[in-house]
């Protein structure tokens, strides 16, 4: 216990490096439906709306919410994952959804599905894609998109994350549904990620812990730099709508859902973020394929936001959770 102490008063510390939140920030809405208990992803769908999940502990329902925070639809798809940890934008009125948290890092593959959402409740039988790590079994809650389709995972390691390429859905020999298919290694990411986003015009994406969230240019991968969250109860979830605005929600009952101060993510990024692709338009998402070499795999001189502040207040905080959490 002295040790978990000593580590807290230590992120205290540390995590004043970080630029702070900003008083921009602006609560959108909170979560009216009780069953919305531990939310751990949120992907804005665009015209007002947001799709969730819960993580492990529910069944496979993906949960369209409206701007007031009332849940208008339910998608079931399926009756018994493991641990549903991440949605990401898969085109039109789809999610990606990401059964990939495995806390003990144990698992042989994981697995992600595409799910229709939107108002109404349905219940769907996608087909769920089996994933393997090249490195084997790692934890991960971070499931990302590129508007132009590529899908990728973010690990939840200690000592830092990495982020991993989906591989390509086609007859050219890509994504199989018969599976396994092998993730590829991209870049380095912040450690104890928790979830990530990727912005529309496709040039950025950012990815989040506990308590601030990283930015990093793509596909150099190149950090460009890191801001506060909103203090939540346990802030885990990050999206990023049409216009470039980043949100975030926690779990707990009735979380609210908050849009980052545009200025402080401005100054981060240099500039306001473009909003000149549309995250929603369907870009053929079933055919997406991973970054190559020369297209998000080069790691350069930057590590990635491997070290450094967010690092350093990550591992500080770690232990904390660890009593705290199912991780």
């Amino acid at each position: 216990m002295k040790a978990v102490v000593a580590a807290g008063a230590l992120g205290l510390v540390l995590i004043s490096s970080v630029p702070a939140s900003a008083a921009g920030d602006d609560v959108l809405f909170a979560f009216s439906d009780p069953t919305i208990s531990e939310a751990s992803a949120l992907t804005p769908l665009g015209k007002g709306l947001y799709a969730t999940t819960n993580d492990s502990g529910d069944s496979g329902r993906v949960f369209t919410v409206d701007s007031r925070g009332d849940t208008v639809g339910v998608t079931h798809w399926a009756a018994d994952p493991v641990d549903v940890e991440g949605l990401a934008p898969a085109g039109g009125n789809h999610v990606w959804v990401g059964d990939i948290g495995d806390n003990n890092s144990v698992w042989d593959s994981i697995r992600i599905a595409k799910v229709r959402v939107g108002r109404g409740e349905r219940t769907v039988s996608p087909t769920v894609y089996e994933l393997v790590y090249p490195d084997g079994p790692h934890n991960a809650e971070s499931l990302l998109a590129h508007p132009d389709g590529r899908v990728f995972v973010a690990t939840k390691d200690w000592g830092g994350g990495r982020l991993y390429a989906v591989p390509l859905h086609s007859s050219r020999g890509g994504l199989d549904p018969d599976g396994p298919n092998m993730l590829k290694e991209v870049a380095p990411v912040i450690p104890l990620a928790t979830d990530g986003a990727f912005f529309p015009d496709g040039k950025h994406l950012v990815v989040r812990g506990y308590y601030s969230a990283t930015i990093y240019d793509w596909p150099s991968m190149d950090r460009v730099g890191s801001f506060r969250t909103p203090d939540q109860e346990q802030g885990e979830a990050i999206g990023v709508t049409r216009k470039g605005e980043v949100v975030v929600t926690s779990e707990g009952i009735r979380a609210e859902v908050i849009r980052v101060d545009p200025e402080l993510v401005g100054e981060v990024l240099g500039d306001e973020p473009s909003s000149t692709a549309d995250p929603t338009a369907d870009p053929a998402p079933d055919e997406a394929e991973p970054a190559n070499e020369g297209d998000g795999g080069d790691k350069g001189g930057d590590d990635g936001g491997s070290a450094g502040p967010i690092a350093l207040v990550a591992l500080a905080v770690a232990a904390y959770f660890i009593f705290r959490k199912r991780n």
